[in-house]
């Protein structure tokens, strides 16, 4: 077994650029997030809210038709673009080139929406993190892995994992084989969990930060705002896959004092995003 090397704050400050003084919003970096379904737009919220929250300049959303008013009521910052369709996404357009690019939280797994991620994916050379439902339509259709930019971010939570990877009957096996993965597919793997890990090639990265408060509805689809907006800021993929798991869990850390364990919800995480990116300037 490979031991995993502790994703510290002193590796973190090896990573971490503080924010240029005369900086703009054009420099920032600009992320779309791609998300959303009838029933499942606040994933698009969450992630959207989040990745402004995390210091990109500009965040474009593209969800269906149903999702347009509910973000622009949500996030006053975010632009929005629409699909044709109103409850799922058909067709994935972007008006803008950005930085980077999410992909999945609600997004819903109907045939068209499938059919919409292989055009993007066959299209798409920008860095991307890739979450949720874009996963589990990854792992029924594993022949379109062939098709990700290299250095693409996964983040499945265990479920997802196990779609992607098939079974395992120990720890070991887990992690052998997310590395045979990982190498096959030259991508970055975040596997959410107690502790995170982050497994890219034949090396394993453990969080040290976060707690059981993150065990809560939409904390990933948060995670994934957060990776994708230090991704459009010019972070290499590694190293915003190592930033963004460690200032997702110390949020947590954070908030619990005041929030106790049951309190806590994702909206917490970004609500705490200023005081874990302040914690690395002290």
């Amino acid at each position: 077994m490979i031991i995993p090397i502790p994703i510290t704050k002193q590796e973190i400050l090896k990573i971490y650029k503080p924010v240029n003084p005369v900086t703009h919003k054009g420099i920032q970096g600009h992320v779309v997030i791609i998300a959303g379904s009838y029933g499942k737009i606040g994933a698009a919220v969450l992630s959207s809210k989040a990745a402004l929250k995390s210091g990109c300049g500009l965040v474009t959303t593209f969800v269906p038709k149903c999702g347009y008013e509910i973000l622009q009521m949500a996030i006053a910052e975010v632009m929005v673009v629409t699909d044709a369709n109103s409850n799922f996404i058909t067709d994935i357009q972007l008006p803008v080139i950005p930085q980077s690019i999410g992909i999945g939280p609600g997004l819903g797994q109907e045939q068209a929406t499938q059919k919409a991620v292989f055009k993007f994916l066959e299209n798409n050379i920008l860095p991307l993190v890739i979450d949720a439902d874009a996963l589990n339509i990854l792992a029924q259709n594993p022949s379109w892995l062939g098709l990700l930019p290299p250095n693409s971010i996964l983040t499945p939570h265990p479920k997802e994992l196990e779609r992607l990877i098939g079974k395992w009957q120990s720890e070991t096996e887990k992690f052998e084989n997310t590395i045979a993965f990982s190498e096959k597919y030259n991508v970055i793997m975040v596997m959410k969990g107690a502790p995170t890990h982050i497994v890219f090639k034949n090396t394993i990265y453990q969080n040290t930060t976060g707690n059981a408060a993150l065990a809560t509805a939409g904390s990933g689809d948060v995670l994934t705002g957060i990776i994708t907006s230090l991704l459009a800021q010019g972070y290499e993929p590694l190293h915003a896959a190592q930033l963004g798991v460690f200032l997702h869990g110390l949020t947590a850390d954070i908030a619990l004092p005041e929030t106790g364990y049951q309190s806590f919800t994702a909206s917490d995480i970004i609500a705490n995003l200023g005081k874990a990116f302040l914690s690395l300037e002290k």
